[in-house]
């Protein structure tokens, strides 16, 4: 009975975090907006489906996952963040936000979670610091530079805050909802790479590389697209 109690005890904490942490990010969306100079072009009706579009999109790529040689196997590449980005680039950071969190339930619904919801969590979190700084600079401007700075410094907080958030957090929480010792986690790690002895090795070679493959690869490909949609999706932006 103590084991069940201290079992929901924590699944409940986890969600009382995971509530926070999103309303707190669309707080902070929310203030971003706030300092654009120029708001977001499509409204009503229009807004709601184009951030459920690409929510939707966002939602298919999660489930086309790819796995990676240097990082344990609950460590998976997906291109979820591209319609996302799209998005907010188009709409703004709330939109960013909204779709991030939509897209992640949206596979919830069509697959469930195989990391105990922590693995999707972080997939929203990781995402949104990512997100958040890229929209809110290229919306500034609306330019092609402002665009790329955007990128690279979303691609830079993602890295940092995506390493330190699972050192801190993720990881151990990982560890601790599976009943497994931070030790197990680390020597799946070793197993790819006998380079990872410990959690903060674990984060070094398979964290941040992974981050930054992901922010990179989510970048490259908006550049490629985003003005290609405009003359279809976003013909207000011309």
């Amino acid at each position: 009975m103590g084991k069940l109690w201290e079992t929901t005890k924590n699944s409940l904490g986890f969600v009382a975090v995971c509530l926070g942490v999103v309303i707190a990010l669309v707080l902070i969306a929310k203030a971003l907006e706030k300092l654009l100079p120029n708001p977001r072009r499509a409204k009503g009706a229009r807004y709601i489906a184009l951030v459920a579009m690409f929510s939707a999109i966002g939602a298919v790529l999660m489930l086309l996952d790819i796995p990676l040689f240097f990082a344990p196997g609950f460590y998976k590449l997906d291109l979820s963040e591209l319609p996302v980005l799209l998005c907010s680039f188009y709409l703004g950071p709330v939109a960013g936000v909204m779709s991030e969190f939509l897209k992640v339930f949206l596979k919830l619904l069509l697959k469930g979670s195989s990391t105990a919801f922590v693995g999707d969590f972080a997939n929203f979190v990781v995402g949104a610091s990512f997100v958040l700084p890229a929209s809110f600079l290229y919306c500034a401007r609306r330019t092609a530079k402002a665009g790329w700075v955007g990128m690279a410094v979303g691609t830079l907080v993602m890295t940092v805050f995506g390493s330190v958030f699972n050192a801190l957090y993720l990881i151990p929480r990982f560890a601790s909802l599976y009943g497994m010792d931070l030790s197990a986690i680390v020597a799946m790690g070793t197993k790819v790479n006998s380079s990872i002895t410990s959690l903060s090795t674990l984060v070094l070679y398979a964290v941040v590389p992974f981050n930054l493959l992901k922010g990179v690869c989510d970048s490259v490909l908006t550049a490629l697209l985003y003005k290609r949609l405009e003359r279809v999706f976003f013909k207000e932006n011309r």
